[in-house]
């Protein structure tokens, strides 16, 4: 009773939407970045294991939330705090989490997963509300009632009629979401300033192995490609 509490936490959430946003999948979708970005990275001629790899796999839900915040608290970095409690667990590949990485790309690309698994949640039940609303159009298409316009009763109508007119406006926020879902961009493997400089470096200057760390990571991801893949 004594900290904030938001009312779109505590009134409206659903308890899927709230582990979409937490603490627990959000870092546990930072490890999955690290996993993807390992693989690929060993794909593309990396000095990387299979046994490093697995064990990343291995303890991805394993997350020591106290020791990362003993870490956090030494660095004074969100990212190099887990990057650290990752390595504790997974000793093999502490050298290789995060590789050539910027904050950004968990962070940043974490944010967008996170939005785009909240608007399939929304997406979801959006077309639930949309059935409920056009059966009830059709139970209720020969009921009169009044129309309004300008809050003033106008001409008759009928109730399922003016349910449809709701309907309209649900299905045109339906395709916009649908648009925003299908054209939500990766950001992809970039640096803080856009370079993917330390990438080339990885790389020794093979700019093409860069822009297919970039492809791979957002088909992984189920994103769209990022500008830098294109």
């Amino acid at each position: 009773m004594n900290s904030y509490k938001n009312p779109l936490e505590e009134r409206y959430s659903s308890e899927e939407m709230l582990y979409n946003f937490s603490h627990n999948n959000k870092f546990q979708t930072w490890r999955q970045l690290w996993i993807a970005l390992a693989e690929i990275e060993k794909d593309l001629g990396l000095d990387i294991s299979d046994e490093q790899i697995q064990q990343l796999k291995d303890n991805a839900t394993n997350i020591d939330f106290a020791k990362a915040a003993e870490y956090e608290k030494k660095f004074r970095h969100d990212v190099m705090a887990h990057v650290h409690a990752y390595g504790d667990v997974a000793p093999l590949a502490k050298g290789i989490i995060h590789l050539g990485a910027t904050s950004a790309f968990v962070g940043d690309n974490t944010d967008l997963i996170q939005i785009k698994d909240g608007l399939a949640i929304l997406k979801k039940k959006l077309i639930n509300v949309m059935k409920g609303l056009a059966d009830f159009a059709i139970q209720y298409k020969d009921m009169p009632t009044l129309g309004f316009t300008h809050f003033q009763p106008a001409q008759l109508t009928t109730v399922g009629k003016r349910a449809t007119l709701w309907l309209q406006s649900l299905i045109l926020d339906f395709e916009e979401l649908e648009f925003f879902l299908e054209t939500l961009r990766f950001r992809g493997v970039k640096g803080t300033t856009g370079t993917a400089a330390s990438f080339l470096e990885l790389f020794n200057g093979d700019y093409s192995k860069v822009k297919t760390l970039d492809k791979e990571l957002s088909k992984t991801l189920t994103l769209a490609p990022s500008p830098i893949a294109a």
